[in-house]
């Protein structure tokens, strides 16, 4: 509907050039870890014994509360691993979605024809640290990855800000 004034239509959504959901790795899945705590448990229950039928009673105790600190390092463990971070490519935007565990969210937008990726990199490790440079703002991003999977990430990433650098390609036939 043309109402005579200078507005430009509503903006279409844009594909995305490059889409990416980081979370932290946790090699412990949650049968493994019942698993782990049943077999502490057993070990603590069977040498609480011992030092029971030895008549160190107090020790028992003790062993109970070394699986109840066990149990509570893993449950703060599991508790940081809802943590994740989204990193969105269009060929007019950069999106960087963070979400912490406590589900406190921190988003910043960059357009991506600005965006410098900076790469901290150690000659023995690797890459350490990836951030986005742009505008005076630094922004760390895919710190839950190891240094293969950063290096792997940073050439998917740097591909996709390339592509929308290059812009939008036209195909006629399409």
């Amino acid at each position: 509907m043309a109402d005579g004034s200078n507005a430009f239509e509503p903006e279409l959504p844009q594909r995305e050039l490059f889409s990416a959901l980081l979370t932290p790795h946790r090699s412990l899945n949650r049968t493994g870890f019942l698993a782990l705590m049943g077999f502490v448990c057993a070990i603590s229950f069977i040498a609480g014994l011992a030092f029971l039928m030895m008549g160190a009673w107090p020790v028992l105790g003790f062993f109970g509360l070394d699986v109840l600190a066990i149990w509570w390092a893993f449950r703060v463990n599991f508790r940081t691993a809802r943590a994740f971070e989204e990193i969105r490519v269009t060929p007019s935007e950069l999106r960087v979605r963070r979400t912490s565990h406590r589900g406190h969210v921190v988003e910043w937008v960059l357009n991506p024809l600005w965006v410098k990726l900076d790469q901290k990199q150690d000659p023995e490790f690797g890459i350490e640290k990836l951030y986005l440079v742009s505008g005076g703002r630094r922004v760390s991003i895919a710190s839950f990855l190891g240094p293969d999977e950063k290096a792997s990430f940073a050439k998917a990433l740097l591909a996709a800000l390339q592509a929308a650098r290059r812009g939008p390609t036209y195909n006629p036939i399409a």
